[in-house]
């Protein structure tokens, strides 16, 4: 839910700059929600679309369905690193507010200690050192890969990288008692 806040959040810092977004609040805060109930990490991306299309058709005009469907499956970092920002036309900015949204919430160090933990067996020292890797190789990066266009991620992403380096030295500190 924490991608749904930041939506909203960018969203409305935006509204007053871009008032056309007005339109798209729908998709803009149904992607927020459902977009992690088809993410590669967790579940086979194609079923996962299958059924949020399933459970949103008498919810969504079809338009923003097949909006939504798009954002929702090319949103990812990797698939942003891969094969850069998809092409939705007057729906981009909608695209760009999710995604960032994404990415603010990727800031969460102990939401990804809690996600390799689960991977590795709950062997904490792995888990941490690959946590760790992960925010100093690709989260830590996010300002430096110019992966924010908005003026509210941008300035946010700053004060949750300060957040995230403090969060991992008190695990450190942790562990040297462990």
């Amino acid at each position: 839910m924490n991608v749904l806040n930041f939506a909203h959040n960018i969203y409305k810092n935006e509204l007053y700059k871009y008032p056309p977004i007005q339109e798209y609040e729908r998709i803009i805060y149904t992607s927020a929600i459902v977009h992690d109930m088809c993410d590669k990490k967790y579940m086979n991306q194609d079923e996962g679309i299958k059924e949020i299309e399933y459970f949103l058709q008498d919810k969504l005009t079809f338009e923003e369905l097949g909006v939504t469907k798009e954002i929702i499956s090319t949103m990812s970092y990797s698939t942003v690193k891969k094969n850069g920002f998809p092409n939705l036309g007057k729906y981009q900015f909608a695209y760009h507010i999710v995604r960032e949204a994404d990415l603010l919430s990727a800031y969460d160090f102990d939401r990804c200690m809690i996600y390799k933990l689960n991977h590795h067996n709950f062997d904490f020292y792995n888990a941490f050192d690959d946590a760790k890797t992960l925010f100093d190789n690709r989260v830590f990066k996010h300002n430096e890969h110019g992966l924010f266009i908005t003026d509210y991620a941008k300035f946010e992403s700053q004060i949750l990288h300060a957040m995230a380096k403090k969060r991992i030295d008190d695990w450190e500190n942790i562990i040297i008692k462990m």
